[in-house]
C-alpha cells in the first residue's frame, strides 16, 4: 500500500467518476483502474464497485476510505510545514443539528484562541450528514442527541461507521414557541394542547427517517407538520404561525432574539445530548475546550 494510491482512492471518491479522476490525477485511466485493482487485491477488499452509473464504494470502502482521507489529509500537511515551509494552522471543525446553543458554545471557544493560528468551521446541518463529515474528517466531532427511541438504531449506525458517542449532559423536553403564542403564559403544555398547532421539523432530505429526526416524538399523529431547513426560517414559523418544536430547552437569546420562550413539556422522558467522534481518536485542544463549555448548559 503506497501514499499514492491513498490518494487515488480519495480522488475517485470525491469526483466518483474514474475517467474523472484520472484527468485531474495526470494519470491515464487504464492505469488509475489497474492501481485501484492492485491496492484491492493487496488489501483483500473491494473499495468501489464499477456499474454505468459511474462508481459506488463499498461498505468497507468506505471505512478504508475513512483511513485514507486522513492519512493524505496528514501528508498534505506535514508537505506544507517540510517542504513548502508554509506554518499549517491548527484546524478546528464541528457538526451538529440545529442548536443555538452549539453555536454559542463554538463562539464562546473560538473567542479564547488566536484565529491566526487557528483555522475553524462549524456545519450546522442534517443528522446524516453530521454522521457523515465526521466519519470522513470534514469534521473533528458532531453534536447530536439520542433518546429511547433513536438510541438503538444510532448505535448501530455509529458502530458500523467506526464512531463513537460520548454524552454530555441530559435534558426534559420542552416546547419552543413564540413569545406570542397562545400557550406562552402557561408553565406546563400538555402534549394534546398542541394539536392545534403546526410542528415544525427540520428537513433530513434524501436520508429521511424517523431516527435521524431532530425533534422528540417524531411518530407522533401529528395534524400538521411543517418542515424546513434552517433555524431562522423555524422561528420565522413560530412567529407567523404560532408553531413550535420540541426541543432541549436551553434558550440562545443572544442568537435567537429574545421573543420566544421554552417552556416543559408534561413527561418524564428525557433526550441526551452529547457529541460522536471517530474510536480511538484523542480530542484535540480546541475539541476538548468546546467540549467543557457544552457541558456547562447542562447545568
Amino acid at each position: 500500500m503506497t501514499l499514492q494510491q491513498l490518494i487515488y482512492v480519495v480522488k475517485i471518491a470525491d469526483v466518483k467518476s474514474m475517467n474523472k479522476a484520472a484527468a485531474e490525477l495526470f494519470v491515464s485511466q487504464p492505469a488509475l483502474s489497474s492501481t485501484i485493482r492492485d491496492l484491492e487485491e493487496e488489501i483483500h477488499t473491494e473499495i468501489f464497485i464499477r456499474n454505468n452509473k459511474g462508481i459506488v464504494l463499498t461498505a468497507e470502502g468506505e471505512a478504508f476510505l475513512s483511513h485514507a482521507r486522513q492519512m493524505v489529509e496528514l501528508y498534505h500537511m506535514m508537505e506544507d510545514r517540510f517542504i513548502e515551509n508554509r506554518p499549517s494552522k491548527k484546524k478546528f471543525s464541528v457538526s451538529m443539528q440545529h442548536y443555538s446553543f452549539a453555536v454559542e458554545a463554538f463562539i464562546t471557544m473560538a473567542k479564547e484562541f488566536d484565529y491566526d493560528e487557528y483555522e475553524f468551521a462549524v456545519h450546522e446541518t442534517k443528522t446524516y450528514e453530521v454522521i457523515e463529515n465526521v466519519k470522513n474528517d470534514r469534521s473533528e466531532i458532531g453534536i447530536l442527541y439520542r433518546d429511547h427511541f433513536n438510541q438503538k438504531a444510532l448505535r448501530k449506525i455509529l458502530m458500523e461507521n467506526m464512531l463513537e458517542f460520548t454524552e454530555l449532559f441530559s435534558c426534559h423536553i420542552s416546547v419552543y414557541i413564540s413569545k406570542n403564542h397562545p400557550l406562552a403564559a402557561q408553565k406546563v403544555i400538555q402534549f394534546d394542547e398542541l394539536q392545534e398547532y403546526p410542528c415544525l421539523s427540520f428537513e433530513q432530505g434524501e436520508k429521511n427517517s424517523f431516527y435521524f429526526a431532530e425533534e422528540m416524538y417524531s411518530t407522533a399523529p401529528y395534524k400538521q407538520v411543517i418542515k424546513a431547513d434552517d433555524r431562522a426560517t423555524m422561528l420565522n414559523l413560530m412567529t407567523g404561525m404560532n408553531g413550535y418544536t420540541l426541543c432541549s430547552g436551553i434558550i440562545c437569546g443572544d442568537l435567537n432574539g429574545g421573543n420566544y420562550v421554552s417552556i416543559p413539556l408534561d413527561t418524564d422522558e428525557q433526550m441526551t445530548v452529547g457529541y460522536i467522534k471517530r474510536k480511538g481518536m484523542p480530542l484535540s485542544i480546541l475539541a476538548k475546550r468546546y467540549v467543557e463549555i457544552l457541558k456547562t448548559y447542562g447545568k
